[in-house]
C-alpha cells in the first residue's frame, strides 16, 4: 500500500500523534536527567547510576510487563502508563524546584528515573506490540520508519537543543514540558478505538511467562538477536551513561553545545528512519543489521583516538543512522516472526536479554571512569571510550559470521 494510506487509519494517526509529543518530551529528559545530575555531584559514577536506574527496570520488570500486555487491552495499558510518567515528570519538577543538594538528592533523582523507567518498561513493550493490531502487516517497515522518523525529529533534533535553552532559564523547565507532552499524548491515545484481537487463553502467570520465554528460546534467530541486541545495549550504555561527562570535559560544551551535538547525531538517525525502509528494501534486513554494529564502532574508536568535535559530530551521525537501520529490521522482524497471542510476552522476553543488560552497561562505565581516575578526565574517557570500541568490533565478527533475518 501507498504511504498516504497510513494517514487514512485513524488509530494510526493517533498513535503517531501521541509519540510525537511523547518523543519530544523524552528528547528533552535525555539532556534534562544527566544535565541535572552534573548539577548536583561530579561523581562519575553517580552519574551513571542515574541512567541505569532508568534502564534497570528492563531487566527487573520486562517479563511481567509481556504477561500484562498480552492478557489486558493494550490501549489501556499504554493510558495508565503514560499517567504514571505523568505524575512522576511533576515530581521531577517539585525536586528541581527545591534545589536540593549533595548526595541525598542524587539519590532522589535515581529513584525518580528508576520509576519512569519502570513505567516506560509497560509503555514501550506495550507500544510495539499493538502496531500490528493497527496497521496491516505489508505496512510494517512503513509504520516502523515513521514511528522512528518522528522519534528522531521531535526526540532527538528538537528535543536535546530545546533542553539546553530551558535549562539555561531553570533546570525545572524541561520537566514542567514533559508533563504538558505527556498529558497531550494521553487525550490522543484515548481516540483510538482497538480492533477485535486474539488474546492469550487464560493461564496463571508463570505458564504464561514461561511458554513466552520458550517460544523465543526455540527460535534460533530472534535468541541470537536478541542476545546480540543485549550485548550491543550493554556497550551502547556505557557510550552514552557518561556522554555528558564526555562532551563537558573533552568537547569543552554547554548545555546548549551539548544539545546541539544531540540534534546533530539526531539527523543522521532521521534520515534512516526516512530512507531505511527503502534502503533495506534493496540490502536486505541482515546487511542493515551489520550496518548500524559498523558505523557505531568507527564512531567509538573516533571517541577514543580525537578530541575533535568536527571528527565527532558526523561519525555520530553516521552512528544514528546505522542504528536506524538496525532498528527498523530487527522491530519489523520480530513483529511479523511472532504470532499475535504471544506478542506481549516473546517482544517482552526479547527485550529482557536485549534491553535488560543496558542497565550495567551505565554502571560500567562509570566504574571505569573511576578505576581511571588517576589518568585524568580526558584520558579516562578515551580509555573507557576504546573498550567500548573493542567490543563493538567483537560484536561485528560475531554478527557478520552468525545472524542472518530470513
Amino acid at each position: 500500500m501507498k504511504t498516504a494510506s497510513l494517514w487514512q487509519n485513524h488509530n494510526f494517526r493517533m498513535l503517531f500523534s501521541a509519540s510525537a509529543f511523547t518523543n519530544l518530551g523524552d528528547g528533552i529528559l535525555a539532556v534534562a536527567f544527566p544535565w541535572f545530575a552534573t548539577l548536583l555531584t561530579r561523581d562519575p559514577l553517580l552519574i551513571g547510576m542515574v541512567a541505569g536506574a532508568r534502564q534497570l527496570p528492563w531487566l527487573l520488570f520486562s517479563l511481567p510487563a509481556g504477561v500484562l500486555t498480552d492478557r489486558f487491552n493494550r490501549r489501556n495499558i499504554l493510558l495508565v502508563a503514560d499517567s504514571v510518567r505523568l505524575g512522576l515528570a511533576l515530581a521531577a519538577v517539585g525536586l528541581a524546584v527545591a534545589a536540593p543538594t549533595g548526595n541525598v538528592a542524587v539519590y532522589l533523582l535515581i529513584g525518580l528515573t528508576f520509576l519512569l523507567g519502570s513505567a516506560e518498561v509497560i509503555r514501550d513493550n506495550t507500544a510495539q506490540t499493538i502496531l500490528p493490531n493497527l496497521v496491516d502487516a505489508p505496512q510494517l517497515e512503513q509504520a516502523n520508519g515513521l514511528l522512528w522518523s518522528t522519534e528522531q525529529l521531535a526526540g532527538q533534533f528538537i528535543g536535546p537543543p530545546l533542553a539546553g535553552y530551558l535549562i539555561g532559564f531553570a533546570i525545572a523547565l524541561p520537566f514542567g514540558i514533559e508533563a504538558a507532552m505527556l498529558a497531550l499524548a494521553i487525550g490522543l491515545v484515548s481516540t483510538i478505538r482497538m480492533p477485535r484481537v486474539e488474546k492469550a487463553a487464560p493461564q496463571a502467570f508463570g505458564p504464561a511467562l514461561k511458554e513466552g520465554l520458550a517460544w523465543l528460546w526455540q527460535h534460533q534467530t530472534l535468541r541470537r538477536l536478541a542476545f546480540v541486541l543485549g550485548f550491543y545495549n550493554f556497550i551502547g550504555s556505557m557510550f552514552y551513561g557518561v556522554l555528558v561527562l564526555y562532551a563537558q570535559e573533552v568537547l569543552q560544551l554547554s548545555a546548549f553545545g551539548y544539545g546541539q551535538l544531540m540534534a546533530a547525531q539526531a539527523v543522521g538517525g532521521l534520515t534512516g528512519s526516512l530512507i531505511g525502509p527503502t534502503v533495506l528494501r534493496r540490502t536486505g534486513p541482515t546487511a542493515g543489521l551489520l550496518s548500524g554494529v559498523l558505523a557505531f564502532t568507527l564512531c567509538t574508536s573516533a571517541m577514543a583516538l580525537s578530541t575533535s568535535l568536527w571528527l565527532i559530530a558526523p561519525l555520530m551521525m553516521l552512528e544514528a543512522f546505522g542504528n536506524m537501520l538496525w532498528n527498523i529490521a530487527s522491530v519489523s522482524y520480530r513483529q511479523r516472526k511472532i504470532p499475535t497471542a504471544m506478542m506481549g510476552r516473546v517482544n517482552a522476553a526479547f527485550r529482557f536479554f536485549g534491553t535488560g543488560p543496558a542497565s550495567a552497561g551505565s554502571l560500567t562505565g562509570g566504574a571505569v571512569l573511576v578505576a581511571a581516575a588517576g589518568l585524568g578526565p580526558t584520558a579516562a574517557l578515551h580509555l573507557m571510550y576504546g573498550i567500548v570500541a573493542i567490543c563493538a568490533a567483537g560484536m561485528l565478527a560475531y554478527s557478520a559470521w552468525r545472524l542472518r533475518l530470513d
